[in-house]
């Protein structure tokens, strides 16, 4: 490889919010990558520190540019330019776009488990949450299409958001499944939010597909939020795109993230961003191939230490969805004890959704010496709760 993702770096004591842990934690929660970003990146940065001056800037037509021509080079959708309008993060803009696009009561459907942040933009904003939670069956996710038609019909229900690919569980969602939600959401008047925030991060023999991309109806229907935060490990610079084809719904989701003020950039996301989509393509692949092996040795140790535990099969994301249900049916108090007596911090599956309780959520985007350690430390930890507990 080209780029080293072995080399270890100290993020303590640097306002690190993963790393705001005791001295002898491990923290494998949040997702946020242990990898420096790509050199391409930081020389961007590092030119623009040059400059001294970080006043008010521009959105230039660099910025557009990149976002089209990555999406059409590595994700074969072409884009307009007319349908990008920048914001400062993915769950800014979902925030700010369940508060314009519904009224307060109304429903807003998640395929659960999901990411735990979408509950809060619902749930402050006065809507209700409508769970139609996955097939989990022999250790692998399906979606409910019956259940979740029985949720979109529903006359309160106004909007969905979709996780594509999904987080926690990893999951690529395919044409056939995506045009059949943008087949219900049409029928059903709904309008969908697509969070594509963790697509560039994917097998190396795999590939996402944007949900705007699978039909017009999907097109004409949908708002898509990109963001380079997580593929290149830049999410404290707060950058971020939203795709709206739809002209009136481009204009209503317009004035809502110019009236929560969250539509004008910090003075270094244009020079990072651009730099991610022009220039850090070779370094991306080798990082997917990294997170792949990492992945792949995880897979071989819970198989061989800890075979009580189900890791879920994914192709997307650097998150394993691990499940524990012959060891506790809530992992709460299991991950409280290990992180007691072992220092490991993981999440548990129940912020993604009560039918996630029995999961918990481990971060592998770090070097594959911290994954042996955090792996040795779930191991101990599950041992020392199995013969405590039962």
């Amino acid at each position: 490889m080209k780029y080293s993702f072995d080399q270890i770096t100290n993020r303590k004591n640097t306002f690190s919010l993963k790393w705001d842990v005791k001295e002898h934690e491990l923290p494998m929660w949040v997702a946020d990558m242990d990898f420096k970003t790509s050199p391409a990146i930081i020389k961007a940065l590092k030119k623009k520190v040059n400059e001294g001056i970080f006043g008010y800037s521009i959105i230039p037509d660099e910025w557009y540019n990149a976002y089209i021509f990555w999406w059409k080079k590595r994700h074969h959708f072409t884009i307009k330019k007319e349908w990008l309008i920048f914001s400062t993060g993915v769950v800014a803009s979902i925030s700010s776009m369940v508060r314009k696009l519904t009224t307060p009561n109304e429903n807003v459907v998640l395929l659960t488990p999901v990411y735990n942040i979408f509950f809060n933009s619902i749930i402050n904003n006065g809507c209700r949450v409508l769970e139609s939670n996955l097939i989990y069956k022999d250790g692998e996710y399906s979606i409910d299409f019956e259940d979740l038609e029985n949720k979109l019909k529903d006359p309160q229900t106004s909007l969905m958001i979709l996780c594509n690919p999904h987080n926690p569980i990893g999951k690529i969602w395919s044409k056939e499944e995506l045009n059949k939600i943008s087949e219900l959401c049409d029928q059903y008047h709904v309008s969908v939010i697509s969070d594509e925030i963790h697509c560039d991060i994917v097998d190396p023999d795999s590939e996402y597909i944007p949900y705007a991309s699978v039909s017009k109806k999907a097109l004409e229907n949908s708002i898509t939020c990109l963001s380079p935060s997580k593929a290149f490990n830049i999410a404290g610079l707060h950058s971020s795109a939203v795709v709206i084809p739809n002209e009136i719904l481009r204009h209503k989701v317009w004035r809502a993230l110019n009236t929560d003020e969250i539509a004008e950039p910090n003075a270094f996301a244009m020079n990072a961003t651009i730099a991610a989509y022009k220039k850090s393509e070779k370094w991306l692949n080798e990082l997917n191939q990294y997170i792949y092996n990492n992945k792949q040795y995880a897979k071989a140790f819970l198989e061989k230490e800890l075979p009580m535990l189900r890791l879920v099969p994914s192709k997307a994301t650097y998150l394993l969805w691990i499940d524990c249900f012959h060891i506790c049916e809530d992992t709460s108090p299991l991950l409280e004890y290990i992180r007691k007596e072992t220092g490991l911090y993981l999440c548990e599956g129940k912020e993604y959704g009560l039918c996630g309780k029995s999961f918990i959520r481990m971060n592998i985007a770090c070097p594959l010496t911290t994954l042996k350690d955090g792996l040795s430390r779930l191991k101990k930890g599950i041992d020392l709760y199995v013969k405590n507990h039962q």
